[in-house]
């Protein structure tokens, strides 16, 4: 049943949630001939952050290259050097009216050169932007600004968090960009900064962008974004799976071993919370209890414990698994998605999304319905449940990095070169 409007505040909503029940999200559209396609907004430069919404504004970040280097290449591969383009950049900030995709405001963040390069699945604006209704806060960790505007697009404050340098482990020249997103809890903006080098987390006043606590990290770079677990833990995706207490930054508990390279984002369901790794060799699921605190791992022969509720070797790398209606449901690269009971870990089905391809966008939910994007362009729907069926494929013509956001009747959607509201009726 239709609900009233709901805010889709950060990435993938609600503490990373992607379920838009209730908000009319459609299952087929045409962009060729504009069928369910309320409006298309271009947007210069380019990003793989997300899209959010709050009340009537749909707020969208990017980075534009003087040099107009769009370098970018999709796909299944390993390269790992980084794209050459350090010329000035423009950081921008937009805010488009969700009726028609007009843009309301723009606001320059910073023009300037990028002190990282990044990869070619990346661009310099990666970390997606979060809003409590009052403000809203995005991170551009190639220049460690941290900066918050009204809503009316009104600049607050801008922080210096340190130039954020996030890529491979093995050689710190190769430059990746950072991405995690910032996240609001209780009052404070929480940033994981896992970089080559002195790694944190760390919380910042949202009023004001004053550093409130700073905890040193021991990780190598990561690119996962910080969940809120039982509104008393800030869990942490990483080498080291680790929880903080969000008042004070103290370490709850850690959990290991994890992928050596981890991207995807911890997601909460029926008590427990999820955390996956796919970099090989260590691609673990875990599924925690609240009740967790100190080291946590589990002996060699085990698979679970009291406060570790399963755990498996079948965890995916990129896209973030998403908890809906009982299961838990995860995407790989690859496509391959597989559907777990999230209380028991039993594994439910198995089966490739589409016809393949690399995807790299988290999937959402909404009435009953999955969403997948991958890299090509192409949104398939898939009924969530214990079978699995596809129940549309549409697309959009143009390469999807970013995950899709949904509220009041409209999926909005990011592709490298603009921003789409679709919903039912042109």
């Amino acid at each position: 049943m239709r609900t009233a409007a709901k805010p889709w505040p950060a990435f993938r909503g609600d503490n990373a949630a992607g379920n838009g029940d209730g908000q009319g999200a459609i299952t087929e559209w045409n962009v060729e001939d504009g069928k369910n396609v309320r409006w298309k907004t271009p947007i210069p430069g380019f990003t793989t952050a997300s899209p959010i919404v709050w009340g009537s504004k749909v707020f969208a970040v990017t980075a534009i290259s003087s040099k107009g280097d769009k370098t970018f290449r999709t796909g299944l591969y390993g390269d790992v050097a980084p794209v050459e383009d350090l010329s000035e950049h423009t950081w921008k900030i937009f805010c488009l009216d969700k009726a028609n995709g007009k843009i309301l405001w723009e606001n320059v963040a910073h023009v300037g050169i990028p002190k990282v390069k990044r990869h070619t699945k990346s661009t310099q604006a990666n970390s997606t932007p979060v809003t409590d209704g009052t403000r809203v806060v995005a991170l551009f960790g190639s220049i460690g600004m941290l900066a918050a505007w009204d809503m009316n697009g009104k600049p607050l404050w801008k922080t210096d968090v340190g130039v954020l340098d996030s890529g491979w482990f093995f050689d710190p020249t190769y430059q990746w960009g950072h991405s995690s997103s910032p996240i609001i809890h209780n009052g404070k903006v929480i940033v994981q900064a896992d970089v080559h080098k002195n790694s944190f987390i760390a919380a910042y006043d949202v009023k004001t962008g004053k550093q409130l606590w700073k905890t040193d990290r021991e990780e190598i770079s990561s690119w996962g974004t910080p969940t809120v677990f039982d509104g008393k833990q800030i869990v942490t995706n990483g080498p080291t799976v680790r929880a903080y207490d969000p008042e004070t930054g103290k370490l709850l508990w850690k959990l290991g071993p994890n992928s050596e390279v981890t991207v995807a984002t911890p997601v909460v369901g029926d008590g427990l919370i999820y955390i996956t790794g796919g970099y090989p060799p260590v691609r673990p699921i875990y599924a925690v209890r609240s009740a967790a605190s100190g080291d946590i791992s589990l002996p060699k022969d085990k698979t679970s414990s009291d406060v570790v509720a399963w755990s498996n070797t079948s965890g995916t790398y990129i896209p973030t698994p998403i908890y809906y209606r009982g299961i838990l449901y995860t995407c790989g690269n690859d496509g391959v998605l597989s559907a777990y009971d999230a209380n028991t870990g039993e594994r439910i089905f198995r089966a490739r999304v589409g016809s393949g391809g690399s995807f790299s966008a988290s999937p959402i939910a909404a009435d009953g319905k999955l969403y997948f994007s991958n890299e090509d362009g192409d949104v398939f729907v898939v009924r969530a449940g214990r079978q699995y069926e596809q129940l549309a494929k549409n697309s959009m013509k143009e390469v999807i990095m970013s995950t899709p956001a949904i509220s009041d009747g409209l999926i909005i959607v990011r592709t490298l070169g603009h921003v789409y509201g679709i919903g039912e009726g042109k």
